[in-house]
């Protein structure tokens, strides 16, 4: 099967993923949050570069949940930065209500 090239949008979006993921690890080592959440610390760190704009949803349904991020939360911080053109550093990270204590 044949890949068709990324849009820099899906890449934009990739990174900014990544950034958010990065922030949400927090002081947590990336072993750790691999480890937790059943991927591959390569993956983890491909993702969080950017180096993987599209990674599959089930991956980060994992990432999410180690990092008690809800996907809502993560889609809505990701492409809130997309229509507005925001810093996406700059965005707070939203935990999950129910992960929070």
């Amino acid at each position: 099967m044949v890949r068709l090239p990324l849009t820099p949008a899906e890449v934009e979006r990739g990174q900014r993923l990544g950034a958010l993921l990065r922030r949400a690890r927090g002081s947590r080592s990336m072993l750790d949050v691999a480890l937790a959440s059943h991927i591959s610390p390569e993956t983890l760190r491909k993702i969080e570069s950017g180096r993987v704009a599209t990674p599959a949803f089930p991956t980060i349904a994992a990432i999410a949940d180690t990092l008690g991020l809800s996907l809502d939360a993560v889609w809505a911080e990701i492409s809130r930065a997309e229509r507005t053109g925001e810093d996406q550093s700059a965005l707070p990270v939203t935990r999950h209500p129910s992960l929070v204590s």
